[in-house]
């Protein structure tokens, strides 16, 4: 009896454990597919490079941690830092510069692919954009590489964060890191969707979204407002790039492409196109991709993410949250 008790007691803390970890990169997912899903309620467009944008926003938290931080954290092996390390800032201080650098330069970035990448081609064919993205991510992958060369990058997060503290409830853990990712996504993705719901841009977000040419009659600037969008999106991704170097401690200039997929994956499984949509789905998929490689095997991560995606759209095809789009005769 009791050894039946405690495998029992075992198999719900491994399930636990796989729940809790699966929020976690789920939290990440949603945060990045929230850029996809606002891109593509505003202008019907899929912005591939955003995953690349996501990898820059690592790589700036990394070079901003690296010349801030104490010498002995920022210069540790494979960093490339050169032992640049000032001491200026260490602990959540550190950790807040190091989130509001990626988003606000990550949030620049995705300014300057929308101005010159995207915005000439807006009465072009759906092709032109999506390969102009294409493009765009190959460039940012390979100036990444050129600039940072294609070692993984430690990343010092010990310097500001401990990542020794861990907190065990019935035998799951949650780690430091692990908590910042929640708490951080939690609280980015609440006041992005405070942002759009409560707020005067937000309403032209949603103005433009439902119809551009109309809002552009009632007053509202298209340009000014798809910046916006694009503005928000990148910086959302930026700071999720700093919060995956911090949780798995190296950054490397190929992250954003398997990151990218992901987070496209889990927001056409929401419903793109749907802010909340977006963000359950990242969190469903991150728990079905945990599940599966608890109980069947890491191998078949992709196999499982995918799968569950195909078996979704055969149900809604416009996924969990979406709506089916409808023709006027």
């Amino acid at each position: 009896m009791g050894a039946s008790s405690g495998a029992a007691t075992s198999a719900l803390t491994t399930f636990l454990q796989a729940v809790l970890n699966g929020l976690t990169v789920g939290s990440l997912y949603s945060l990045i597919a929230l850029g996809y899903s606002m891109v593509y309620g505003v202008l019907g467009m899929l912005n591939f490079a955003h995953g690349d944008v996501f990898m820059v926003g690592a790589y700036i938290g990394w070079g901003l941690a690296a010349l801030l931080a104490a010498g002995a954290a920022a210069g540790g092996a494979g960093t490339g830092a050169g032992g640049l390390g000032l001491g200026l800032f260490t602990g959540p201080a550190l950790l807040a510069l190091m989130l509001v650098a990626a988003a606000v330069g990550s949030g620049f970035l995705g300014l300057a692919i929308e101005r010159f990448a995207y915005r000439p081609l807006r009465r072009a064919s759906r092709l032109a954009p999506l390969i102009s993205a294409l493009g765009v991510s190959i460039i940012l992958e390979n100036a990444a590489m050129l600039v940072f060369g294609t070692r993984p990058k430690v990343y010092p997060a010990g310097a500001a964060l401990n990542l020794s503290w861990s907190l065990s409830l019935g035998g799951v853990v949650l780690s430091g890191p692990r908590l910042l990712m929640l708490v951080a996504s939690l609280v980015l993705m609440v006041g992005l969707e405070w942002l759009v719901r409560k707020t005067p841009m937000g309403r032209a977000m949603r103005a433009t979204a439902e119809d551009r040419e109309a809002a552009a009659f009632c007053g509202l600037d298209p340009d000014r407002v798809v910046a916006t969008v694009f503005f928000l999106g990148s910086a959302l991704a930026g700071a999720g790039g700093v919060l995956v170097g911090v949780y798995y401690t190296q950054v490397d200039f190929f992250m954003g492409f398997g990151a990218g997929m992901k987070a496209f994956t889990a927001a056409v499984l929401g419903g793109i196109g749907d802010l909340r949509g977006a963000a359950i789905g990242g969190l469903v998929l991150g728990v079905v991709e945990s599940l599966g490689v608890t109980y069947i095997s890491p191998v078949y991560r992709d196999v499982i993410t995918f799968g569950v995606l195909i078996l979704v759209l055969l149900v809604k095809p416009a996924g969990l949250f979406g709506r089916v789009a409808t023709t006027r005769a």
